[in-house]
């Protein structure tokens, strides 16, 4: 039998590889359905830091509105976003209806927004880890009853990055701190569900508390971010007194959303 031509053979070779990630994309949570108001203040971030939000994609979050857009509304918002210079890709996790608005959008639904940046109050805060959780109260027994002691609850180990994060890379350190020992280049971007520390020039962008954590911070030793986040808060370079830049600062949030940054002693 006479051996096949390999250009005769079947291809099994697969023309695109698909991953799943963490993907920083802005979360724009409408608290006003203003298309003009929303439109200006999207424009204004993309003048005020262009390298960052200029052509930016983001996710449209309803869930803060007593009811959806009519569908005009919601093509007329679409629009004057792509106007102020940014992409609206996809509608954040919502009803039924939502989801029903979305397809009729011709965009799709991205769960996982609701669920980091929901403000207290709002929706049930996200789970605590395991480490963080705290030991439950025991139930209600007899008084000569020995209490049960209390589970031991495991640290999950923090991620340690030792290289360098370049333009157009991402460090993601789900569940867990993260510490950098090298400088953050801009165009790069760290992102915990912890805290991160930073022990070089951090210049990209660094997002703490992913996963909604409020209580997380960011330490770095040289400041000069493009953005920092705790659990969705922010702040660009532009919004930092200039006396911060290139100094050893910590960040965190005051009364669970107001971000500050101040020098570290």
């Amino acid at each position: 039998m006479a051996t096949p031509h390999p250009a005769d053979l079947p291809n099994y070779e697969q023309a695109g590889e698909l991953k799943f990630g963490q993907v920083g994309i802005a979360n724009l949570r409408i608290r006003t359905l203003d298309v003009a108001q929303l439109a200006a203040e999207m424009r204004e971030r993309v003048e005020r830091a262009p390298k960052l939000f200029a052509r930016a994609a983001v996710i449209l979050d309803f869930g803060g509105l007593m009811q959806l857009p009519d569908d005009a509304t919601a093509k007329a918002l679409v629009a004057a976003l792509e106007g102020a210079g940014v992409h609206a890709v996809a509608l954040a996790y919502g009803t039924p209806e939502n989801d029903a608005l979305a397809e009729r959008l011709g965009l799709p639904v991205l769960a996982k927004f609701r669920s980091q940046y929901e403000r207290a109050g709002e929706t049930p805060a996200p789970e605590p880890r395991a480490a963080e959780r705290p030991a439950a109260s025991p139930p209600a027994r007899e008084v000569a009853a020995p209490p049960a002691p209390a589970p031991v609850a495991e640290a999950e180990p923090g991620l340690v990055h030792a290289l360098p994060v370049r333009s157009g890379q991402q460090v993601f350190a789900a569940h867990r701190d993260l510490t950098v020992l090298a400088p953050i280049g801009a165009g790069a971007e760290v992102v915990a569900d912890g805290s991160i520390h930073v022990y070089g020039a951090l210049r990209g962008r660094a997002l703490a508390g992913a996963s909604g954590f409020t209580g997380a911070r960011i330490f770095c030793r040289e400041f000069h971010a493009e953005l920092v986040a705790i659990a969705g808060q922010y702040k660009v370079l532009d919004d930092v007194p200039k006396a911060l830049h290139g100094k050893a600062v910590q960040i965190w949030l005051d009364n669970n959303d107001i971000l500050q940054i101040q020098p570290l002693a």
